[in-house]
């Protein structure tokens, strides 16, 4: 099936998600401007700074459009995509707020706090994912009774990883790593989301 998925490219980790999403055979465009989320099937919103990018999408006329977007198109968030599409993280800052959950930003520390481990996270096989987290936030809560599904979840940490409908969310970087593994499940849920509309 041919979808074409953005990767906001507006400061952060986006070119990673583009050589990953190339290698699954997906076309990927850096999205900067509102026009740049036409004809697009997904969008991802990759790690960097929460504050920096919420600022950059208001500049950049992107707020209201990426809001628009996230309501209607599978959208995922990693690390600091994922504090920007949350509806709830205890300050006042630029945000799509598209997902039933609260987000505790710099959850484990500064940059030198930054780890990887292996965790287990539902919907990719029972094999564990290499998770790197950096600066990384944790999912305080998640509304279950707004559909929000736990995916994975750190011991005594927090929730690192959840889906709401066409909406995904992590708390690492899964393009900092060899494993395809989360990327074809968003490819996956776009799929989903195509054959629907095509119904």
């Amino acid at each position: 099936m041919n979808m074409t998925i953005g990767v906001l490219a507006l400061q952060g980790a986006f070119i990673e998600h583009i050589k990953m999403l190339a290698e699954l055979g997906v076309d990927a465009v850096e999205v900067r401007k509102p026009e740049h989320l036409d004809d697009l099937d997904a969008l991802i919103i990759p790690g960097g700074e929460s504050t920096t990018i919420g600022k950059l999408a208001r500049t950049y006329g992107l707020l209201d459009p990426l809001r628009s977007f996230t309501q209607q198109k599978p959208t995922w968030g990693t690390c600091a995509g994922l504090i920007f599409l949350a509806k709830r993280i205890g300050r006042d800052q630029p945000l799509v707020g598209a997902m039933d959950i609260t987000v505790e930003r710099n959850a484990f520390g500064r940059q030198v706090d930054s780890f990887e481990v292996d965790i287990l996270i539902e919907g990719i096989g029972d094999e564990p994912f290499r998770a790197v987290f950096i600066r990384a936030p944790v999912i305080t809560h998640a509304d279950e009774d707004k559909g929000v599904e736990v995916l994975a979840e750190l011991p005594e940490k927090g929730i690192v990883a959840v889906r709401q409908g066409h909406l995904l969310g992590t708390a690492f970087h899964p393009e900092l790593t060899a494993d395809c593994r989360l990327h074809e499940l968003f490819v996956r849920m776009v799929e989903a989301e195509k054959s629907t509309e095509g119904a």
